[in-house]
């Protein structure tokens, strides 16, 4: 496993990278599309590797764990086996998770208990726990157990999650070098920043994370109802403090316009669930704006679901068949939707990169932002 910037963007702190595992290397800028329960909701693992062309996949550690549950994936050979992708993949630590069932958990030094949202059975998540759970999952990227704070959060609150959090990555690390991969290739383990959206909170952890001197540092508790502005101040504020020579990773970010802005500050990785999200509810992403295809205005388009797209099925199909499909609830409108989202945001991403490559990210920008945040 290991990182390397290949080139700079000058005026900018945009870069392009390689992060190379075992079972291949990425491309950065790049996005990760989400595919919580050991899938990416309406498509299959040939699609997304052929057509949207993602580098790598994420899973998720809390659903997994409850189903299929980890005797399953490792009598499966782990999650790469048990789904058929032979990509890099990266899985997160269930500490999102534990942020979002507020009502289902609590917290201690040790760890957290929480009530499954499937039948109610009682857990427990410490730090190692959470290693080990993600050494049976068996992802090429692992993630530190943390806790995320929600925003708005009291700045004594963020100082005691921190304090906590930096303890418990403590506890993930030295599990981690007491235990090793059961599949063959090699796992690393990726420290979060937290703090909220106070400045000095941010700043001692991303120092003392970025004293780790690790391939990849990941930035966490952003996106989570705070304005765009104290995100991408916060992750400026963030990556002048984290190594240039290791891979930044933006947690649950986000739109196409987070995307520009924060690659211009120097993040390499994102992931979120909003492309697939938001196509399943009929908000897709095209080259020339965006398209709520439930407006009435649709309904007789013979336009191309995308006729800038690469993929010859969402040039063939028209909007107002997709359409149909959605208001209809039909499975094949999640599907094309879904592909057209992240085929977007990949093709979003190349471009960034080939944009840094020749050094023309700034004015490049400027003219995407006016296409991303275009409703038609």
């Amino acid at each position: 496993m290991s990182f390397s910037v290949t080139q700079f963007c000058s005026k900018t702190d945009a870069r392009c990278g390689i992060l190379k595992t075992d079972h291949g290397e990425i491309l950065t800028p790049t996005f990760m599309p989400v595919g919580t329960q050991g899938t990416v909701k309406s498509l299959n693992q040939m699609q997304l590797a052929d057509e949207v062309e993602a580098q790598i996949i994420l899973g998720n550690t809390y659903h997994l764990y409850l189903r299929p549950g980890l005797e399953i994936l490792e009598s499966m050979g782990g999650l790469h086996r048990f789904i058929n992708w032979s990509r890099p993949m990266l899985t997160d630590s269930g500490g999102y998770q534990v942020y979002s069932l507020s009502a289902r958990r609590k917290i201690s030094e040790e760890g957290v208990q929480f009530s499954s949202h499937i039948d109610g059975s009682r857990h427990s998540f410490t730090p190692e726990r959470a290693i080990e759970i993600q050494r049976i999952i068996g992802a090429d990227i692992i993630m530190a157990f943390d806790e995320c704070t929600p925003y708005p959060c009291d700045k004594e609150y963020a100082r005691k999650s921190l304090d906590l959090t930096h303890r418990w990555l403590d506890r993930c690390l030295k599990y981690f070098d007491q235990s090793g991969s059961l599949y063959g290739h090699e796992q690393v383990l990726v420290p979060i920043v937290q703090g909220s959206v106070y400045s000095d909170l941010r700043r001692q952890s991303a120092e003392q994370i970025a004293a780790l001197d690790l391939d990849i540092s990941a930035i966490g508790g952003l996106s989570v109802g705070e304005p765009s502005e104290i995100l991408y101040d916060i992750t400026g504020q963030v990556c002048g403090i984290l190594p240039k020579k290791g891979a930044r990773y933006l947690m649950g970010v986000g739109t196409p316009a987070d995307l520009l802005h924060c690659i211009s500050l120097g993040i390499d990785m994102f992931d979120c669930v909003l492309p697939t999200r938001n196509a399943r509810h009929g908000l897709i992403y095209t080259s020339k704006g965006l398209v709520n295809i439930k407006n009435r205005k649709w309904a007789d388009s013979k336009e191309a679901i995308d006729d800038g797209s690469e993929i010859p099925l969402l040039q063939k199909h028209s909007k107002a068949y997709l359409r149909h499909l959605i208001t209809s609830k039909e499975m094949l409108g999640a599907q094309l939707a879904t592909l057209q989202n992240l085929s977007f945001y990949t093709k979003l991403m190349r471009e960034a990169r080939k944009m840094i490559r020749e050094n023309r990210f700034n004015s490049w920008r400027e003219e995407m932002l006016a296409v991303v945040t275009t409703r038609l």
